[in-house]
């Protein structure tokens, strides 16, 4: 490559579902030639599976972390907490560190080129701020799908408009002043945060204010299809300069390294995966075993743990549920029939290498919260799925997965033993073939865009170039 290295400092959002993707980015610009500073909190880069493996196989691959200023048992979920120390402990940490790599750079120090830009997940706000202090130029990586950035950016105009807040509790109303979304939306299909009372509550602002500050950037990047989601993409291409749209990152990394990539600890997992589970899957019938986890964000009460459990035992088909050993444990006091069916046709794991997982041909359904890392994994592996949505961009995906693109079902928020077994028997017996049929045409789709030729495969080569132009204005 001519001239000098670029360098490309990357910062998620310190949560293990912002860190797998950004990682893969990581890859990939690595896999190219660029030079990357991969930047985490301590306590996240401390439970890094293996950064070593990855660093060997990418000596363009430099980890740096900082500190969060939490104490070290602080729980570190997406809560208030967690936004506080983003703006008064990371931020500083974080300038610093970029002031340090451009001295280094500066000092022509053959280590560290100099810095092109910033890699930003959307969530991270703070970091648009610095950018323009520093005069660096910035991208915006959005973790949540397209569709649920497009809806956020809208929250504006549906203030504006008076559809928000909802004046009554009836959540079958359509939602107008969307467009781009394939039909109708209704309130029940917005994030919970919209259900609110008041316009100024800190769970709505702080969505306006993260999907606002990401029209800052010089480009940004998504996690998608762009065929999947063209029409949403279309008018989000009014609000920013360039759109890159690489999904499934995973799929793109596997398609542009190879195997390699299922080695090097399955992409920037935070948890060690359950080795024996693999084993148990091989003596499982083919396609007869349905997949349940809910990610890292989701937590179960003891009664819906309770009746997932009943629905799952109570549907006669082999299951592997991943649920955290500090979840399950509250479900103390477990009735003797749910302990006889899990023995008899089921496995209970803290965490797997879901993407193996998935992949596994005893694998026919996954129950999922719907998060977009898991969708998008579930589609190239071919897997319907059964949704049910939690929090943040889980509704809008449910919709899409079931209404639009008709590759899974849909449970209601407020579930029961009942429906959770009928839902199971459903997409594994009489719906299984014609939503499979579905499934085999979007998941194409996906794989024929990572490969040479393909959309995401092509707009890769046009972020590397883009990044490649960018200058840091010291």
């Amino acid at each position: 490559m001519a001239g000098k290295q670029s360098h490309v400092v990357i910062f998620p959002f310190p949560l293990q579902g912002h860190i797998k993707p950004l990682l893969c980015l990581a890859e990939l610009l690595c896999h190219a030639g660029l030079h990357v500073t991969f930047v985490n909190t301590h306590p996240n880069h401390k439970h890094l599976a293996n950064p070593e493996a990855l660093s060997t196989h990418f000596p363009t691959l430099h980890f740096e972390s900082i500190s969060d200023g939490l104490p070290d048992d602080h729980p570190r979920a997406l809560n208030g907490e967690l936004l506080m120390a983003l703006k008064t402990s990371i931020r500083p940490h974080f300038r610093e560190l970029l002031e340090t790599i451009s001295l280094k750079a500066e000092s022509n120090d053959a280590s560290v080129p100099p810095l092109n830009c910033i890699i930003t997940d959307g969530l991270v706000t703070f970091a648009f701020d610095l950018a323009e202090e520093l005069e660096i130029p910035i991208l915006s990586y959005n973790v949540p799908c397209a569709r649920y950035l497009w809806t956020c950016l809208c929250l504006p105009d549906l203030i504006e408009q008076g559809q928000l807040p909802f004046p009554d509790d009836d959540m079958s109303v359509e939602i107008t002043g969307v467009s781009g979304m394939d039909g109708p939306l209704h309130r029940q299909d917005l994030p919970s945060f919209c259900r609110v009372k008041q316009t100024d509550h800190p769970a709505l602002q702080f969505a306006i204010t993260w999907t606002q500050a990401q029209r800052r950037s010089s480009a940004l990047i998504l996690d998608t299809v762009y065929e999947l989601d063209a029409s949403c993409l279309s008018h989000m291409a009014l609000m920013f300069p360039k759109i890159y749209t690489l999904g499934p990152l995973h799929a793109l990394l596997n398609a542009q390294i190879g195997n390699v990539s299922k080695s090097l600890a399955s992409h920037g997992g935070l948890w060690k995966s359950d080795p024996n589970c693999m084993t148990w899957l091989d003596f499982q019938p083919s396609r007869s075993v349905i997949y349940v986890s809910f990610g890292t964000l989701v937590n179960l009460t003891r009664a819906q743990i309770i009746e997932f459990w009943y629905g799952l035992v109570n549907s006669r088909h082999p299951f592997m549920w991943v649920i955290r050993s500090d979840i399950i444990y509250r479900a103390h006091q477990i009735p003797a029939e749910l302990e006889i069916g899990t023995k008899e046709r089921g496995y209970i794991v803290d965490w797997v290498s879901q993407e193996e997982v998935l992949a596994h041909k005893a694998v026919g359904g996954f129950l999922t919260h719907s998060g977009w890392n898991s969708t998008l994994e579930s589609i190239v592996a071919g897997l319907p799925m059964i949704c049910w949505p939690n929090l943040g961009d889980h509704y809008i995906i449910s919709r899409t997965v079931s209404q639009k693109w008709k590759i899974g079902l849909q449970l209601k928020e407020n579930c029961d033993r009942c429906n959770i077994e009928t839902m199971i028997q459903t997409l594994m017996g009489p719906k299984r073939e014609e939503i499979q049929s579905s499934m085999d045409t979007i998941s194409k789709l996906a794989r024929d865009s990572v490969v040479k030729g393909g959309s995401s495969h092509n707009n890769l080569e046009q972020l590397i170039e883009h990044i490649r132009s960018l200058q840091h204005h010291n």
